[in-house]
């Protein structure tokens, strides 16, 4: 029986506003939120992709990091609370004369205003994000901005420019954030990013991963690393909850 198009005009709305909301969602369920097989689900995937939507993945979707992602300033506000218990555990491991690099999401912002509350003597700061580094320049650190392909939704710089413009430091501590974090490892959902974080990751002598634990147990786009002695969780997600998906604790 044939479907009318206003009803699969409305499924793709849906599916793209859901993929709006969760920014990245596995093919699965993408099919179980609408209640759709595989294969009608890689024609509206397909659909929403040419008409620049949505990006696709391996095994699954995500949305338009460059056009319906949720902006910086929206997000800052999404589980303030939460994000500043991460930032005030994570601000523990910054010692005086300390160099270290933040990231760009909004837990890592929660980081900047945690030690413009309480400032670290002698700390050198270097960021892509403008907010963070406007933040941590209230807080009398040493601020260096990488420079790179402005993203205003996001406030952040990225491209090949802010890539050599890492390479070029060595960091005590990287401030990390994810978005998603497994058993497997770390995850990014945009091309662009994970190849930026990567670089970061490289240069880093230890790296701090802030994550809420909304995102333990998903696997995005992009594998950027497996966890090794490098790498410390800071999370919201209680030891035991860690304990069960593998992950450090």
């Amino acid at each position: 029986m044939k479907v009318a198009t206003s009803i699969i005009l409305a499924r793709r709305k849906s599916l793209a506003e859901l993929l709006e909301n969760h920014h990245y969602l596995p093919l699965a369920e993408v099919c179980a939120r609408l209640g759709i097989s595989q294969a009608t689900a890689r024609r509206d995937l397909r659909v929403l992709v040419r008409e620049k939507k949505i990006t696709r993945t391996y095994g699954g979707a995500l949305a338009r990091f460059d056009a319906t992602t949720a902006s910086f300033a929206d997000r800052r506000a999404v589980d303030h609370a939460i994000k500043a218990r991460i930032a005030q555990k994570a601000r523990r491991f910054i010692q005086p004369g300390a160099t270290c690099f933040f990231d760009s999401g909004t837990t890592i912002f929660a980081l900047a205003e945690a030690l413009h509350r309480e400032p670290i003597p002698g700390l050198r700061a270097v960021t892509n994000n403008l907010p963070v580094a406007e933040m941590l320049g209230r807080t009398g650190a040493e601020v260096h901005l990488l420079g790179g392909r402005f993203l205003q939704r996001q406030s952040i710089l990225l491209g090949p420019g802010a890539r050599r413009a890492a390479k070029l430091w060595k960091f005590d501590l990287l401030f990390l954030g994810a978005e998603g974090f497994s058993r497997a490892g770390i995850w990014a959902s945009e091309t662009e990013v994970a190849l930026f974080q990567k670089v970061l990751i490289a240069q880093a002598k230890r790296v701090i991963v802030c994550a809420h634990s909304a995102k333990l147990g998903r696997e995005t786009g992009h594998f950027l690393t497996p966890w090794t002695a490098k790498f410390q969780l800071v999370t919201d997600a209680s030891p035991a909850r860690r304990a069960r998906q593998g992950l450090p604790v």
